[in-house]
């Protein structure tokens, strides 16, 4: 099996980069699925079911997310609803029978005769949304599950990179590939551990080069410099020259045998 994944697909400027890109990368890594992450992918925030459709009618299967899940929520349409929908949210949400999470934290796809499975978690640390124990969680889907996949991908949505480490190394050999989304910046450690997991701490943004992991400088510096929010204007997304991040993997009977990093620049 042979999967193409992207990372966090940032605003108008991200839409365009892998509509550019995604017929060139198609044609030298020929996947036969595609995954991306939205986090980002309207205006910065989480995506609305317009872009939801762009991404899935470029061919992608699977469109996982994070901590800004829920933002664009009033714009979201059916996309938490739709059993056909290819978008996804973190699993781990402390849920509460009374107050239901909407939408679910993995999808099955199948095609071509082959099963993939695609999970999306997300930790807690450095993050405003409060959530189950994202080792613990996965730990529970992943005994919970009692079907046969040809592939098991774990999109883990987090800020600190001793997490996705150990992450990887507490689900070698029970997963194919666990890669890392968040931060925006594209790490250089991919491997693939002893018992057949494949990893990357973070797949990088696909959006804005010229940027503050997206958004304008001017809008991000004032809090920096100041520590507060009194100055400067909100942060503003970037429309310009862009960047594609992500990975390419190949996995034979469920563990990854070869992994690629991808970063195409304008």
């Amino acid at each position: 099996m042979k999967v193409l994944i992207l990372g966090d697909v940032f605003g108008r400027t991200g839409r365009r980069m892998v509509e550019q890109n995604i017929d060139t990368l198609r044609a030298k890594y020929a996947p036969d699925f595609m995954i991306a992450n939205s986090e980002n992918i309207t205006g910065g925030k989480w995506p609305i079911e317009k872009h939801v459709l762009f991404m899935k009618e470029l061919g992608f299967d699977v469109l996982t997310g994070g901590n800004h899940v829920f933002s664009n929520f009033k714009d979201s349409g059916d996309i938490f609803s739709d059993p056909l929908s290819i978008q996804i949210r973190p699993a781990n949400y402390s849920e509460h029978q009374d107050y239901p999470i909407p939408g679910k934290g993995w999808k099955i796809i199948e095609k071509n005769g082959q099963k993939l499975l695609v999970i999306n978690i997300m930790s807690g640390t450095f993050m405003n949304d409060s959530v189950d124990n994202p080792f613990q969680s996965i730990e529970k889907i992943l005994s919970g599950i009692t079907e046969k996949f040809d592939a098991i991908v774990v999109d883990f949505h987090r800020e600190t990179t001793a997490e996705l480490v150990n992450m990887a190394y507490f689900l070698d050999g029970k997963v194919s590939v666990v890669y890392g989304t968040h931060t925006h910046v594209q790490t250089n450690d991919e491997r693939i551990f002893p018992k057949g997991t494949g990893m990357i701490t973070d797949l990088g943004m696909t959006g804005p080069l010229w940027s503050s992991i997206g958004h304008t400088f001017e809008s991000r510096l004032p809090k920096l410099l100041t520590g507060t929010k009194l100055f400067g204007p909100k942060a503003e997304q970037v429309v310009g020259e862009g960047v594609l991040t992500g990975i390419f993997v190949e996995i034979q009977a469920g563990k990854c045998v070869y992994i690629e990093k991808i970063r195409i620049q304008e």
